[in-house]
C-alpha cells in the first residue's frame, strides 16, 4: 500500500520521549513570557492501522517552559491512554472508562487548575506541568461520555462551555461546567443525523453550533480510516442555544459548507449574532482534511429575518483560528490564522493577523521552506489595555523545529525570539499557554 502522506516528512511520528534543558534562543525572549507553551498532535506508537487517517493517531504533547527570558526545557510525552500505558508496561491511569476509542490527540486546555488533554467524544486526561498523565477526568461524574476537543472558557464567568456529539441519540449534548469542575447545565439537542461537529462558538448569550453534512458512516472507516463521509443531502445550518440551556434552540439554514474552527462570535445590540469562520465547500472528499477553496467569512445571523448573511473577509486559504482569549464571546477587533495553501496542512509559510475594524490584514511570511503551525496569542501585562498587546507563539518547521515568538502589534516584523528545539516536532493540531 502507498504510505499515507500523513506519515511522511514532518507528519511522520517521532519514536520516543525526551527532555532537553537550556534551549538556545535567538533574539530576546520577553521576561513576561513566564509559563508553559504546549501543543498536541497525532504520533502513533508502533505501526498505525491501515488505512491510516491523520485524525486518529495516538496523542503526544510537546512543551517548552519559558521563564526569566530563558527557555528552560523541552519535553515530549505520549498521553497515557490505556493502550499507550499497556504498550509501555505502565499502570493504567485512573478515571472513567472511555466510551469507545481513546486517542487524546487534538487539544490542550487549562481549566479549573488542571491542564486537560482532549479529543472529541472522549473524557479528558489531566496532565502535570511536566506533561505527565495523571488521570482521566470524570468532571463530577454526570457526563454520559466525553467532551468536545474545543471547549470554551468564558473569560468573565470562568465557566467552561462544551459539548459531545455521538453516534446514538441524543446525537448532541451541550454542557456547562463551573470553575469548580461541576456540571451546571446538561442539555440534549436533537439532530437529524450523527454529524462530525468539530468545534463551536459562544457569545455572551448563546452557544453556536454548526450542523453540517459530515455524517457518520462506518463504510468510510474501511476506506479512509475515519468514520465520516460528506453527505450533502443532510443540509447545513447554524444553531443558537441560550447558554443556560433553556432552549429551544434556533436553527438557521446556511449555504452548503463545512467549518472546522470558528474564530469567534459575539452578540449585536439588535439581537443578531456575528460569527467569523473559515469555511470550505465540503470535507472528507479529498485526501487532505482541508480543502483548497478555504476562505475566511463573516456570518451575521439575523434572528428577526430568520436568515444568515455572509461576506468574504479574506479569500486566501487559511485556518487554525485564534483570538485573544480575553475577548472570547465578545466583540473582537483582531484575529489570527495561518495560511493553508497547498495539498496538505502546513504547506504554507504565513501567519496572518486580521484587523476587523480597519479592514486590514498583516502577514508574517517565514519564507521558503519554513512552515508554521497554529499560532496562539499571549497577552503582555504591560500592554494589557490593547487587544493586540502581546505575542504570537507557535512551532515553525524548517527541517528542524523552532518555537517562534512574534510581536502581535508588529506581525510583519522579524520574530522577537526563536527557541531552537534540538529535536524534530511533528506537525500537530492545537496548543495552549499555561502561565505560571
Amino acid at each position: 500500500m502507498t504510505a499515507s502522506p500523513f506519515l511522511l516528512d514532518n507528519f511522520a511520528p517521532v519514536p520516543d520521549e525526551a527532555g532537553v534543558s537550556a534551549l538556545p534562543v535567538e533574539g530576546v525572549l520577553p521576561a513576561a513570557l513566564d509559563g508553559l507553551y504546549v501543543r498536541t498532535g497525532p504520533n502513533p506508537l508502533g505501526a498505525p492501522p491501515e488505512p491510516y487517517h491523520w485524525f486518529t493517531g495516538t496523542g503526544m504533547v510537546h512543551g517548552v517552559r519559558l521563564r526569566g527570558g530563558r527557555a528552560e526545557w523541552y519535553r515530549n510525552r505520549w498521553v497515557r491512554t490505556d493502550p499507550v500505558a499497556d504498550t509501555l508496561g505502565e499502570p493504567r491511569r485512573p478515571g472513567p472508562a472511555q466510551p469507545l476509542y481513546d486517542i487524546s490527540n487534538t487539544n490542550v486546555v487549562p481549566f479549573a487548575g488542571r491542564l486537560l488533554s482532549l479529543t472529541e467524544g472522549c473524557y479528558p486526561y489531566v496532565l502535570t506541568d511536566d506533561l505527565d498523565t495523571t488521570a482521566r477526568w470524570a468532571v463530577d461524574g454526570t457526563l454520559p461520555h466525553g467532551l468536545t476537543a474545543h471547549p470554551k472558557v468564558d473569560p468573565v464567568t470562568g465557566d467552561l462551555h462544551g459539548f459531545a456529539y455521538w453516534w446514538d441519540q441524543p446525537y448532541l449534548l451541550y454542557h456547562m461546567i463551573d470553575p469548580a469542575g461541576r456540571v451546571t447545565v446538561s442539555e440534549p439537542i436533537e439532530l437529524p443525523a450523527p454529524v462530525s461537529m468539530h468545534d463551536f462558538a459562544i457569545t455572551e448569550r448563546f452557544v453556536v453550533f454548526f450542523d453540517q453534512p459530515a455524517v457518520f458512516d462506518l463504510e468510510a472507516l474501511a476506506i479512509t480510516g475515519f468514520p465520516f463521509a460528506w453527505k450533502p443531502d443532510n443540509g447545513a445550518r447554524i444553531g443558537l442555544l441560550p447558554r443556560d440551556g433553556s432552549g429551544p434552540i434556533e436553527w438557521y439554514d446556511t449555504d452548503l459548507c463545512y467549518c472546522f474552527h470558528p474564530l469567534n462570535a459575539y452578540d449585536e445590540a439588535d439581537g443578531s449574532v456575528v460569527v467569523d469562520v473559515p469555511r470550505m465547500p465540503s470535507v472528507f472528499t479529498t485526501p487532505s482534511p482541508l480543502g483548497a477553496d478555504l476562505r475566511l467569512e463573516r456570518w451575521v445571523v439575523d434572528r428577526t429575518a430568520g436568515k444568515v448573511g455572509s461576506d468574504v473577509v479574506d479569500d486566501t486559504p487559511q485556518e487554525f483560528c485564534r483570538v485573544d482569549a480575553r475577548v472570547l464571546g465578545r466583540r473582537h477587533r483582531f484575529g489570527y490564522t495561518i495560511g493553508s495553501a497547498g495539498e496538505r496542512p502546513y504547506d504554507d509559510t504565513r501567519v496572518v493577523k486580521h484587523d476587523f475594524v480597519a479592514g486590514a490584514r498583516h502577514v508574517h511570511d517565514f519564507g521558503t521552506g519554513r512552515h508554521p503551525g497554529e499560532f496562539l496569542f499571549v497577552p503582555d501585562p504591560d500592554r494589557a489595555a490593547d487587544e493586540d498587546g502581546g505575542w504570537l507563539l507557535g512551532f515553525v518547521h524548517d527541517g528542524a523545529t523552532t518555537l517562534s515568538v512574534l510581536d502581535a502589534q508588529d506581525v510583519e516584523g522579524p520574530p522577537v525570539a526563536e527557541v531552537r528545539i534540538p529535536r524534530r516536532v511533528p506537525y500537530g493540531f492545537h496548543g495552549a499557554w499555561s502561565g505560571s
